[in-house]
């Protein structure tokens, strides 16, 4: 995997793919590339838009957190505040069991 994430990397630095350059990654890393691994992704890689792969792999129109309508987080406190009282209504049966 580390030689994928160096492609990435480096595309998203702007910096072109190459065997030298992934090599270069992975040795500043701390990491030791493989020859014929880094051999194989530059292969593998040829004639490909990472920009436009990623893209396509991680759709963009969901977005990390979205508000709440004002109504649903009033529901759901409710919902949290019940679920509260039943986990105390637990304890304490579970108290009485050891007093018998």
């Amino acid at each position: 995997m580390e030689y994928v994430y160096t492609a990435l990397l480096l595309n998203s630095a702007g910096k072109k793919v190459t065997e030298e350059s992934v090599k270069k990654v992975m040795t500043a890393a701390g990491a030791k590339p493989d020859a014929s691994r880094v051999k194989a992704l530059i292969a593998a890689l040829e004639g490909i838009d990472i920009k436009e792969a990623v893209e396509k792999a991680v759709p963009a129109a969901t977005p990390a957190a979205t508000p709440a309508p004002a109504g649903k987080k009033e529901e759901e406190k409710e919902e949290k505040d019940e679920k509260e009282e039943v986990s105390e209504e637990q304890a304490a049966a579970g108290l009485g069991a050891l007093f018998g």
